[in-house]
């Protein structure tokens, strides 16, 4: 990889991470001041979550169809929730996928990457 192929790397993660942060900031600017606490969010991030789960399980239920453009428009509620507290906590969301991808990354490397526990 020459030297062009590190700055290109660096600036394509730098534009991820500025376009994931762009989105929190936009999302928060929705989020009322009374939603703007812990409780609320992770309340609220778990019923989001939820409704992706029973869109799913009637689809499973009665068959058929399954709208996907539904299901996208329940995991950007989940989006964010997520963005917004990840906000308060005081993680901006490319820190927060960052992480995650590192944590991936390492159970993967160890051959951990199933199973269940955090620590594995």
């Amino acid at each position: 990889m020459g030297p062009n192929c590190t700055d290109c790397v660096k600036r394509r993660a730098e534009k991820r991470h500025m376009e994931m942060d762009y989105y929190q900031t936009k999302a928060k600017s929705t989020c009322k001041d009374s939603a703007y606490n812990y409780t609320y969010l992770i309340m609220n991030l778990c019923a989001e979550a939820g409704e992706v789960a029973s869109k799913y399980a009637k689809h499973v239920r009665d068959g058929g169809y399954i709208a996907k453009e539904d299901l996208a428009k329940e995991l950007g509620d989940v989006l964010w929730q997520t963005a917004v507290l990840a906000d308060w906590l005081g993680f901006k969301l490319s820190e927060v996928a960052d992480l995650n991808l590192a944590k991936l990354a390492s159970r993967q490397q160890r051959g951990k990457i199933g199973g269940s526990g955090d620590n594995r």
